[in-house]
């Protein structure tokens, strides 16, 4: 799975209408996730999937989301090829993942699937 694109997500000031206009462009479909903030799975009909929310913090991109087998590692290798990586964030009982810019300022994130994930204590 090492950098192939798994996720992608749809940042949108208003998610209502970015799921109305990317339903009737591609015929994608929307469900709520079980998660504790409004975000949409979007099932692409047999493509890579992903997921969309509102957020006032956005750049006008989508966030795509590449799989890698060991998240510390390629998030040090990020750093070392000269790009900038944060710090590994959960997502409890999915994965792992790290936004992250290549050399060139393009933002990404990386993926590593890890059903164990849980909550750090704080």
């Amino acid at each position: 799975m090492e950098g192939k694109l798994v996720h992608f997500e749809v940042v949108a000031a208003d998610l209502e209408r970015a799921k109305r206009f990317y339903g009737a462009l591609f015929g994608w479909s929307f469900n709520d996730a079980d998660v504790p903030m409004p975000y949409a799975l979007i099932d692409t009909n047999g493509g890579v999937n992903g997921g969309a929310f509102a957020s006032e913090d956005r750049d006008g991109h989508l966030v795509c989301y590449f799989g890698v087998e060991d998240i510390d590692a390629s998030v040090e290798k990020v750093r070392a090829l000269g790009g900038d990586a944060e710090e590994k964030h959960p997502i409890p009982g999915i994965d792992w993942f790290a936004r992250s810019k290549d050399s060139e300022g393009n933002v990404f994130s990386l993926f590593q699937a890890d059903e164990s994930v849980t909550v750090p204590d704080m």
